[in-house]
């Protein structure tokens, strides 16, 4: 008789099992590993933080949903609501809400850090898949947005909560915590349905039925929030879309790039699909690749330190964690090094210049402060600092808070801005950012500036007898005052 072959090894059955009081004591030891390098990036900054601020601000004085308090109400960020959070912060002005986010955000880092941890501990039995936690610890993208001032702090801690339950196999949590990052994070979307969709490391207990019905609950109540988010948004502003969407048209050969850098220094290296691995695992794999293709297809970022990669982060050490567990772990081990490698990397080389982000932006508006004062009317590019420092109208050069603007051609940074445009809307003041080491020129409009739109504004006709400099701020971040004539 021939003999038959013997099967092909099954998964192993890794699943996961409560822990009783050590869990308590791995999420509190975890929040605290994560807690350094999260100090060390506090003065991280990006200027979208303080437009976030300024419409906490108005919110807290009264005057609605908007960036100037003579404008017309529009959404201007992404995450529709965040300033709704921050306005109970915000009654002493944006740079009190940007305080208020930095705590918010770091607390919810911690709590996500702590899910991660407890659910680490019962996840299998072999010491090894602790190890997999070094990529939170010497993660700089996952540190400084934790406490950049922007929604992407209370985001994170909603990811890796979305994530541990889904492991879990708490369905209602999955849907609700995930539909939340999609809500602020539109090009999450796919990585919130993917992860709700995907099986639960508990899902051996239930029969098909019961399986089904608890991944479309998960899947409903991850699309809900994003659906109530275009209703609102077209009922308060006339339009169902992020504004900021339009104003920063995707490129696609952008997003590529972005989507592969992400991937071979960001960490999802680790979580390649590997055989013989629990269906489970398989699908918060999927929901990586599934955000990654998400990276691509809306153009990338423009912000450091990888900001739209790191809501998938946490389902990364997981993954790692329990490719980890498997019995013959080589390949594992190397893909957790070449991790480990791109986020040490990546923290040296970007790491320092982040943490003075903040210092450094402070004395830029510290010194424009008393020239910016008497402006009614002031065209910037950067207008989260603008808007912090000054009183003023703020036109918004890249359209993130004017619909307006975000419809002509160009990207947010390239804007064709009409001759008329600034005279039209009032324009009394100008502020221009220099390119790295350049210095203002004689006539200014012969400096080399550093965005498209601020160039192509200098070279309009006439601008010379329309504008005269006043003002500077020193290295490194130079910008100019321009006050019409």
């Amino acid at each position: 008789m021939t003999e038959l072959a013997p099967p092909a090894p099954s998964a192993p059955p890794l699943r996961y099992a409560p822990p009783g009081r050590a869990g308590g004591l791995a999420a509190a030891l975890v929040a605290l590993s994560v807690l350094p390098a999260a100090c060390w990036l506090w003065d991280f900054f990006v200027d979208d933080a303080l437009i976030s601020a300024r419409y906490a601000s108005q919110l807290a004085a009264g005057h609605g949903y908007r960036f100037n308090v003579a404008g017309a109400p529009s959404d201007g960020v992404t995450p529709l609501g965040w300033a709704l959070l921050l306005a109970p912060f915000a009654t002493a002005g944006p740079l009190a809400a940007l305080h208020a986010a930095k705590w918010l955000g770091l607390l919810a880092w911690l709590m996500g850090a702590a899910a991660l941890g407890q659910l680490m501990m019962g996840l299998g039995a072999r010491r090894r898949r602790w190890f997999a936690l070094l990529l939170l610890c010497c993660s700089a993208p996952l540190a400084a947005w934790s406490v950049a001032g922007m929604e992407t702090g209370v985001m994170l801690g909603a990811a890796a909560g979305a994530t541990v339950a889904r492991v879990k196999g708490k369905h209602v949590l999955t849907g609700v915590l995930a539909g939340w990052v999609a809500l602020w994070r539109p090009e999450a979307l796919l990585w919130a349905l993917l992860l709700s969709a995907g099986p639960s490391g508990q899902e051996c207990t239930l029969s098909a039925a019961q399986q089904r019905r608890g991944r479309l609950k998960a899947v409903s109540l991850a699309l809900l929030p994003f659906m109530v988010g275009l209703g609102v948004r077209w009922a308060a502003f006339g339009y169902p879309y992020p504004l900021s969407a339009v104003a920063k048209a995707p490129l696609l050969s952008s997003g590529v790039r972005y989507a592969l850098s992400v991937f071979l220094l960001g960490g999802p290296l680790a979580a390649v699909a590997l055989s013989a691995v629990p269906t489970w695992v398989r699908g918060l794999q999927l929901a990586i690749v599934g955000h990654l293709l998400s990276l691509a297809l809306v153009g990338g970022d423009w912000m450091p330190l990888s900001r739209l990669l790191v809501v998938a982060l946490p389902a990364v050490v997981v993954c790692s964690a329990a490719l980890l567990q498997r019995r013959r772990a080589r390949w594992s081990w190397l893909m957790l090094v070449l991790a480990l490698m791109g986020n040490i990397y990546v923290a040296a080389l970007v790491g320092p210049a982040a943490a003075r982000q903040w210092p450094r932006r402070q004395a830029v508006m510290a010194e424009l402060r008393q020239p910016l004062a008497p402006a009614k009317v002031v065209a910037a590019l950067d207008i989260g600092w603008v808007g912090a420092t000054c009183d003023a109208e703020v036109l918004d050069l890249a359209g993130v808070t004017d619909r307006a603007i975000a419809v002509l051609p160009g990207g947010h940074t390239s804007k064709h801005i009409p001759r008329q445009l600034l005279q039209r809307r009032g324009v009394d003041t100008l502020v221009l950012l220099l390119a790295a080491g350049a210095e203002p020129a004689t006539p200014w409009t012969q400096s080399h500036f550093a965005r498209r739109v601020e160039q192509r504004l200098a070279l309009q006709p006439a601008m010379v007898e329309r504008f005269e400099l006043v003002a500077h701020s020193a290295p490194p971040l130079v910008y100019l005052v321009l006050r019409r004539r």
